[in-house]
């Protein structure tokens, strides 16, 4: 799913393409995109986009006359820029959105249909779609453990759940978690001052960092369909299983329940101990969310 960085890299290919043109045309192919009825999605065509932005997860299209293009694109949504006049490519694509510049095509490469799309009038009906979380790059250290201690959860809890912090999900999250050489299952409770800085130093930097790599990477082009994705070959630890860890060399472990996996290093982050799976099902049932759509709505 696409996360903080990933979001801003889309953001800033975007805001060139569209920012200033006129959407001629919408085309919604799949029936089980478009989550809203009223304002009817027709009455988008001919209004300019007038910014791009973010909210938590999802990437705004803000159209003239306070309208809003809100797609959330989950695990496997994607865009592309393809040139004018472009249609949905067969069986992946969603959705299309005419400009005078180009086509911007939404695709989703999963059986499972997951990628929404909502169309709103008025900043009520956009600030409803908002879970809460706060941006963790423009807070300071003193909210950041605020947020943090609100309740008591894991850390890998604590940091995906939208409703306290915006924008970090499974992979960065992760990434987030090796880089403060924190457990994933620690308590916020039993965080220690020292750690709390730690974990506030490491979610800025590691967010910044990839955020620099990906709009730095994407400064000349749009990103492709493989472009966006929560694997990439320069993380420390997710989707490393086996791996080596980049700072110890030892294998990189797991904990797999329900749809999620969370990776970390035994030797950077548990003092040396192996989480098995079974032995964490009675915490993580109670602090987990078992599916994609429980995360986002939580």
């Amino acid at each position: 799913m696409p996360e903080l960085p990933d979001i801003t890299a889309y953001l800033g290919a975007l805001r060139p393409r569209v920012v200033g043109q006129v959407l001629e045309r919408v085309r919604v192919v799949s029936p089980f995109l478009l989550r809203t009825a009223d304002p009817p999605i027709d009455a988008a065509e001919g209004r300019a986009v007038v910014d791009v932005r973010r909210l938590a997860k999802r990437i705004v299209l803000c159209l003239s006359d306070d309208l809003y293009l809100v797609f959330h694109l989950m695990i496997a949504g994607r865009f592309r820029w393809l040139p004018a006049g472009a249609k949905p490519p067969a069986k992946i694509g969603l959705a299309a959105f005419a400009f005078p510049s180009g086509t911007l095509v939404l695709t989703e490469a999963s059986k499972k249909k997951r990628a929404a799309l909502h169309f709103l009038a008025g900043q009520a009906a956009l600030h409803a779609l908002d879970p809460g979380g706060l941006d963790p790059l423009e807070i300071s250290e003193r909210v950041f453990r605020e947020r943090l201690l609100l309740e008591n959860h894991t850390l890998k809890r604590a940091l995906t759940d939208p409703r306290l912090f915006s924008g970090i999900g499974n992979a960065y999250s992760d990434e987030i978690l090796h880089a403060a050489r924190l457990s994933p299952i620690k308590l916020t409770s039993r965080l220690t001052s020292a750690e709390t800085t730690r974990l506030f130093r490491a979610t800025r930097e590691t967010l910044q960092h990839w955020i620099d790599i990906l709009c730095e990477r994407f400064a000349e082009r749009f990103p492709g369909p493989g472009d966006i994705t929560a694997f990439r070959k320069e993380f420390s630890v997710h989707g490393r299983f086996g791996q080596p860890c980049p700072a110890c060399d030892t294998a990189v472990q797991r904990i797999r329940y329900a749809e999620n996996e969370t990776n970390y290093c035994p030797r950077c982050q548990t003092a040396g101990r192996v989480l098995a799976d079974r032995s964490l099902s009675r915490l993580l049932k109670g602090d987990w969310p078992r599916t994609i759509e429980e995360l986002e709505t939580s």
